[in-house]
């Protein structure tokens, strides 16, 4: 039986800055090294919904809460990709996503090919950008909440998995009930 070569030069790793996305991170990485690829970063901040648009709407003008909430998304990029000093926390967190994965590892790790934060809907953010970095796999944790939980509430990784023409690897946490 002839197999087709499996070639991974691009990995697109998703991130929600949690614990699942972290552990995630670790297999990026392996991949990463494996297939001396490089890795996207993306962080996705999710739209505000509009019933709450509506109801600061009330207290300010419409235009003032979109400078608001476009001020907040350039801060979160800018912090993500180190150009500000006040928002290190997020930095200091892909950082250290950065030095767990390595951390007892021989040899050259990855590359950062891009960091990329931006808002929108999660599933349709990452699905976008896998296809134009030209990504041949996405990266993503998620949170084992059990069959009845999972059958009634979709999760983006869920979401992700249904609707990418990419593969995708879904990482979660050792130990987790299902």
């Amino acid at each position: 039986m002839d197999l087709p070569k499996v070639d991974v030069k691009k990995i697109l790793y998703a991130t929600d800055l949690s614990e699942n996305a972290r552990y995630a991170f670790a297999y990026a990485v392996s991949l990463a090294d494996l297939y001396n690829a490089a890795i996207t970063f993306i962080h996705v901040l999710p739209e505000v919904r509009s019933r709450l648009d509506k109801s600061v709407i009330g207290y300010i003008s419409e235009e003032r809460w979109e400078a608001i909430k476009s001020q907040n998304v350039e801060e979160a990029r800018e912090a993500i990709i180190g150009k500000r000093r006040d928002h290190l926390a997020i930095r200091d967190a892909l950082h250290q996503f950065s030095e767990d994965a390595k951390e007892g590892r021989e040899g050259e790790g990855f590359v950062t090919d891009d960091i990329i934060v931006v808002q929108g809907n999660p599933v349709a953010e990452i699905l976008k950008y896998s296809e134009e970095k030209n990504c041949d796999l996405i990266v993503m944790g998620t949170h084992g909440q059990g069959t009845l939980a999972d059958a009634m509430m979709g999760s983006t990784a869920r979401r992700v998995l249904r609707r990418s023409p990419k593969p995708v690897l879904v990482v979660r946490l050792p130990g987790e009930d299902d």
